[in-house]
C-alpha cells in the first residue's frame, strides 16, 4: 500500500497539495485534529497566516502530537506560512517578533521579506535535485536563514535562501502547489516512501 501523506487542513492551500500528491498516485488525507496524525508517513503544513495557524494548532491540542511526529522522523514540509511555523526563530524587518512556533528546524524565518501580497511574483528557481528551473510563486514569502551548518540549502534567490532541509524537516518560502509542476512534491513523496519502507 502507498504511504499516507497528510495535509494540515486548518487554513491555506490544502486542496492544491492534496491534488498534487494524488496526481502522483499517493494516498492523502486532510488533518484537522490530533488523532488524524496517527498513521501518517508524511505531513505538509501549507501556506496561510502563520499567527492564525499556530493559534489553531494550540486550540486543537495539536502542537505536542505534531512535534512527536517530527521527532519520530516522519518527513514534514512547510510551505510559506508553514515554513514559518517550523522555524526556531521568527523575525520581521530584522527584528525578532514574539510569535510562537513549532521550533523544529534551526532556521530563522524572516516574515514578509519580499513585501506584502501586492508584491507577489514568480521567479524561475534553480533547485538542488531538479534538472531544470522550477516556477517559484512567492506570496508574502519569508526568507529562510539557516542557523546551523546541518541545514541543507536547496535553493537561493538574490535575497537569500528560500528552500531548506533540516533532516526530515523541509521548508520552502514559495508555493509549489500553485503551479502545474509536481517535481518538488515528487521529491518529498519519494522521501516519504523511503521512510515508510525503512521505518
Amino acid at each position: 500500500m502507498k504511504p499516507l501523506i497528510g495535509v494540515l487542513a486548518l487554513q491555506g492551500g490544502v486542496s492544491e497539495h492534496i491534488k498534487m500528491f494524488s496526481s502522483l498516485g499517493f494516498r492523502t488525507t486532510e488533518v484537522r485534529q490530533p488523532l488524524q496524525l496517527e498513521g501518517l508517513n508524511g505531513l505538509v503544513l501549507p501556506g496561510g497566516e502563520s499567527t492564525a495557524l499556530i493559534k489553531l494548532l494550540a486550540r486543537w491540542d495539536m502542537i505536542s502530537p505534531l512535534k512527536e511526529l517530527a521527532f519520530a522522523g516522519i518527513p514534514i514540509w512547510g510551505t510559506c506560512a508553514g515554513s514559518i511555523l517550523l522555524a526556531s526563530e521568527i523575525s520581521e524587518k530584522e527584528h525578532t517578533v514574539n510569535q510562537p512556533s513549532l521550533g523544529l528546524a534551526p532556521v530563522r524565518a524572516e516574515r514578509n521579506s519580499f513585501g506584502r501580497q501586492v508584491a507577489s511574483f514568480q521567479e524561475d528557481l534553480i533547485i538542488k535535485g531538479l534538472d531544470s528551473p522550477f516556477p517559484g510563486i512567492f506570496i508574502r514569502a519569508p526568507l529562510l536563514r539557516p542557523l546551523s551548518e546541518s541545514v541543507e540549502v536547496l535553493c537561493t534567490v538574490k535575497e537569500g535562501a528560500v528552500f531548506l532541509r533540516s533532516g526530515n524537516i523541509w521548508l520552502s518560502s514559495f508555493h509549489p502547489e500553485l503551479t502545474s509542476d509536481s517535481r518538488i512534491h515528487r521529491l518529498f513523496a519519494e522521501e516519504v516512501l523511503i521512510g515508510s519502507q525503512t521505518g
